[in-house]
């Protein structure tokens, strides 16, 4: 069976302990894929850097699922193209 990782408090300097108010800076990364409900998953990410002992350090900061899209209606008639019809014994009346 496998462990998942104890979470962490991102704000929280991992070599003290000291606690950070906010990131030096954020950006967000998009999931490429969608999980299996169709959301998306939208992580932000956060640079820090702690006052007490200088360890500078990346973490999520936060991680957002955007809803699903709504299911495309269902058309009652698919168009169907021009049809084409060719008499075989045409093709031998050619030769």
């Amino acid at each position: 069976m496998a462990r998942r990782k104890a979470k962490r408090d991102p704000f929280v300097c991992p070599r003290c302990g000291t606690r950070v108010e906010e990131p030096l800076k954020t950006w967000t990364l998009v999931s490429p894929f969608p999980d299996r409900k169709g959301r998306i998953t939208v992580t932000v990410m956060g640079s820090f850097r702690c006052p007490n002992c200088g360890y500078s350090w990346r973490a999520v900061v936060k991680k957002i699922k955007t809803e699903a899209a709504p299911p495309q209606e269902e058309q009652g008639e698919r168009e169907e193209g021009e049809i084409i019809e060719i008499d075989l014994s045409e093709l031998d009346d050619l030769e």
